[in-house]
């Protein structure tokens, strides 16, 4: 079953499109453990926010992949950039009008 998480990051004054520029470098390792799409946005009326929406092929997958090296140091890079203000949600996809 298809897994969705969708998360603000909070960014330090004046760090959003650093943290913006770290979150969409090219990452085929991301595929192969798993996540079917990876989308970041952000919201002029939120400055200091990031939205990310992940989908993924199982809840375990998504686990799974925090625990990879490569994941790991991403986030580690990520740290200096990030408030430490975080929100989100995550659920099990039931069902879509786009496919089958």
């Amino acid at each position: 079953m298809t897994f969705a998480n969708a998360g603000t990051l909070g960014s330090a004054p004046g760090q959003r499109d650093a943290l913006v520029a770290h979150l969409t470098q090219r990452s085929d390792v991301l595929q192969e453990l798993g996540c079917l799409a990876y989308e970041v946005g952000v919201n002029d009326e939120q400055p200091d926010t990031v939205f990310v929406v992940e989908l993924w092929t199982s809840s375990e997958a998504h686990q799974a992949s925090l625990q990879r090296p490569e994941v790991q140091s991403s986030i580690a890079a990520a740290r200096p950039l990030l408030s430490g203000e975080f929100g989100g949600f995550s659920f099990d996809v039931v069902g879509s009008p786009l496919r089958d």
